[in-house]
Formats: C-alpha cells, structure tokens, sequence
C-alpha cells in the first residue's frame, strides 16, 4: 500500500526526482521528523547507531507485529530490514515471548550461572559444526575481537589478515579505506575472492600472521557469496603456515540450518556468532576447536580470563535458545532461505527485462540491490555504483510501504511469506517501471 497519492516526478534528471522523492516522504512523516530533530538535542545528530541515519531523517518506529512494523505516523511497513538481519524471528514471536515473561518474572540478574546457558551452548554446539566449545558474549563485535585476541594470543603472533571492504563490527570496519576508530591491531589485506591475492598476502606473513578473518558472505561489503573454492584455498593456506582460520558468522549462519560453513562443508579454527541467536536480545558468542576454547577454562594453569557482567544474561541466553531450538527449525530455515532465493532470482529477472543495468547479489533470506553491471564476485566493481540510485529505490520502497535498508540490503524473516514477498516484488517492478528511463541502462545497452 502507497504511503502517499502524490504522483513521483518522472523522467526529470536524477538529482531533482530524488529530490523530490524526498519531499514527498517528508510531508509523509512529520512526527518522525519533529521527533529526529528534537533527539539532537541530546543525541550527536539525534542518533546512536550509524547505520539507523539516513537523508533527510529517518523513520522513527513505534511497534511491530509478525514481519511488519508501524511508525509514530501511523504508516505499517512489510519490514525488510529486520534489524540489519538480527530480526529472523520478526516481531515479538509469541514463543520467544512466552519465556521472556517467564524468565522476567523469575529475576533477570541473578549474579550465577541459571538454568539456560550451558542448554544453549550445547544447543550451539549441537546445530554448528565447527563449534565443540563456545563462550558468551553481548554482541557480534565482541565476538570478533575476542576470536582475534584468542588467536594473537594463542599463535604469539601479531597479525590478522582481513578482506577489503569488510565489516566485522563497530571498530572492525574495513569500507573505504577502513575506520580511525578501529582496534590498532597489524592489520594486513586481500582482496575477496581473489586467489592470487590472498594467496600472496599470507605466504608474505606467513611468520607473523595470527589469523585471516572472513565471512564466508559479505555481509555489509554488499552480500557478495564467497566461492567455495576461495574459501578452501583460505583453509589449506592458513592450515599450512599455522595462522587460525575465524569465519564471521555473525550474518551468514542464518543462510543454512547449520552455518554457512556447514553448508560448506568447511570448518573454520574459530567461529562467531552474533545478531539473530539472541532471540531479540543483545547476543554474541565466539567458539570453535575444543583445544583452543579450553584455555578458557578457569580451573586450567595460565587460563585466560573472560568476564562480562551481561555475557550470561538469562534474557538473552533464555530467549536465544527457545528461539533456536524451539521456532528456527530445519524446515522453518530452509523455507525461508528458498523464498529469499526466489525474490532475488526475481529482481534480477526484472531487472533485465526493464534493461536496467543492476543486480542483486546473495543468498538464501540476506541480498543486496546494486547499480552496476553483473556479475560481482569482490567488492571493488561496487565503488562505480552512483548512490544517488540506491538512495532514491530507498525512500520509494518506503513511500511503497516498505521498510528496507538505505544501502539496498534485505534480510527476510520468518513471518516474511508468500504474500508479503509477491507485494515486495510487485513494488518494485513499480519502482523500475517509473523511474527506468533515469536508471542506468542495462543488458541490451
């Protein structure tokens, strides 16, 4: 359902229909306005998490039922954002809510192990192959920085390789040239995808190189699939220079009942977790290699010590495994991921049949929209993407009713269905269909 009946300005130049595309969501959305500017006055830009800010405001949401979200303007979205793929569940799914009431009411900060955590970790353990140990945490970046300290400290060795363009958390973001606010770590880079380029920067570290880090999907580098024979290649080399193996999984292992990796077939020496395992709660956990995990074993000689007043938080440990054993079953996982499939297929069949030069790339229930010509395989190709494109899908699909990311990313959930996928395909073979004669041309260009 349109957000508003203002016809979109047509086949103007690119700059004035974003503008006024732009327009027309403001006149949409005056309390999320007013409520963005007035955060400034205690907020640093009215906002607190990066990724949430997007021109001219964002939207500021007020509930969410199933897979659809409403903001304090009184506009529901089908929501495709799903908290940056955290949300898997959707909204308050009554099972998970069901034992936050009861675990609430039981006392939330008991100061001592409680009754769910060693059931979740062998729950982990159970579904994900590489993992014979796992530790707790509160969030995906967390878990990276202590899988990569694990390693530096275990190898004694200094550096860590990572991908160029990779996200692996707040203070491990490598996109355009990476983030002053990273961790000071030797950080040394390679191209995805590329085998003579990873190849080339292990064997030249090979004696100083504690780990190479990946997802085995980038997930905020664009949604590009690594190659399975990329990621073996990673996993022959490192196994030959004695560097630890870290697959981030703090997006990908929702693509496959067990991991990507298990997908695969290819175990990592190390692994993280984060985002949807917390069931709704703040959530991260890192594992992996019995021999390793156990130098944090309290009662060993020179164990490494690992505290965190929240690691063991009954919430998170409680809503994390009823969601993970009781709602993503292997059916309910690979329904999803098959329609995620599908949609993408979809969009890129629209795509071409408009001729618009485009593609969207991924995997299972995660994808991303790009403005460039196929195919992708590393995230260089991306840069020549114009943003003004990206920018102006975003607030059209929201003026459309719905909820998507402003970098064209979309994560579907559970409650995310037949219906809900047909409407988000109808809008936008729409989108395509008003705006084709400014998009860049494509296939029989």
């Amino acid at each position: 359902m349109l957000i508003e009946t203002v016809v979109p300005l047509r086949n103007a130049n690119l700059d004035d229909v974003l503008a006024d595309a732009r327009q027309r969501f403001t006149h949409a959305n005056p309390k999320s306005k007013q409520r963005h500017l007035a955060a400034a006055a205690a907020l640093p830009g009215g906002n607190t998490r990066a990724v949430m800010w997007y021109p001219p405001f964002p939207l500021t949401l007020s509930g969410g039922e199933g897979c659809r979200v409403t903001d304090i303007d009184g506009h529901t979205y089908v929501d495709l954002v799903s908290e940056y793929t955290a949300g898997l569940y959707g909204h308050s799914d009554p099972t998970i809510a069901a034992t936050l009431i009861k675990v609430i009411q039981q006392g939330v900060l008991l100061g001592s192990p409680n009754q769910y955590e060693a059931r979740y970790a062998a729950a982990i353990v159970d579904r994900f192959p590489a993992i014979e140990r796992v530790r707790f945490c509160n969030s995906g970046t967390e878990a990276n920085i202590m899988a990569l300290s694990t390693a530096r400290a275990i190898t004694g060795r200094r550096k860590i390789l990572a991908f160029r363009e990779g996200y692996h958390g707040g203070v491990l973001t490598f996109a355009h040239g990476g983030s002053p606010l990273n961790l000071p770590f030797p950080f040394v880079f390679a191209d995805y995808n590329d085998a003579e380029s990873v190849t080339s920067v292990i064997r030249s570290n090979a004696d100083d190189l504690a780990a190479v880090i990946i997802e085995p999907m980038m997930g905020g580098g664009g949604c590009i699939p690594a190659l399975k024979d990329f990621l073996e290649l990673v996993r022959e080399l490192t196994a030959e220079i004695g560097a630890l193996l870290i697959f981030d999984e703090v997006m990908t292992s929702r693509l496959h009942f067990r991991g990507l990796h298990g997908a695969h077939g290819i175990n990592p020496d190390l692994m993280s977790l984060g985002k949807y395992l917390g069931g709704g709660a703040s959530f991260g956990a890192f594992g992996g290699r019995a021999d390793l995990m156990d130098r944090f074993d309290p009662a060993s000689p020179n164990a490494f010590s690992h505290g965190g007043t929240f690691n063991n938080n009954i919430l998170s440990m409680a809503a994390g495994f009823t969601g993970l054993t009781e709602v993503l079953t292997e059916t309910a996982s690979r329904e999803m991921n098959d329609r995620g499939d599908r949609l993408r297929a979809a969009m890129n069949n629209a795509l071409e049949a408009h001729d618009v030069e485009g593609i969207v790339l991924g995997r299972g229930s995660l994808m991303n929209l790009h403005f460039v010509r196929g195919p992708v395989l590393t995230p260089a190709p991306l840069d020549g993407a114009d943003p003004r494109l990206i920018a102006l899908y975003h607030v059209e699909m929201l003026l459309r009713g719905f909820h998507v990311t402003p970098r064209g990313m979309l994560a579907l959930s559970l409650p995310f269905g037949e219906a809900e996928l047909e409407g988000f395909f109808a809008a936008f073979d729409d989108f395509l269909t008003t705006h084709k004669q400014i998009l860049p041309r494509g296939f029989a260009a």
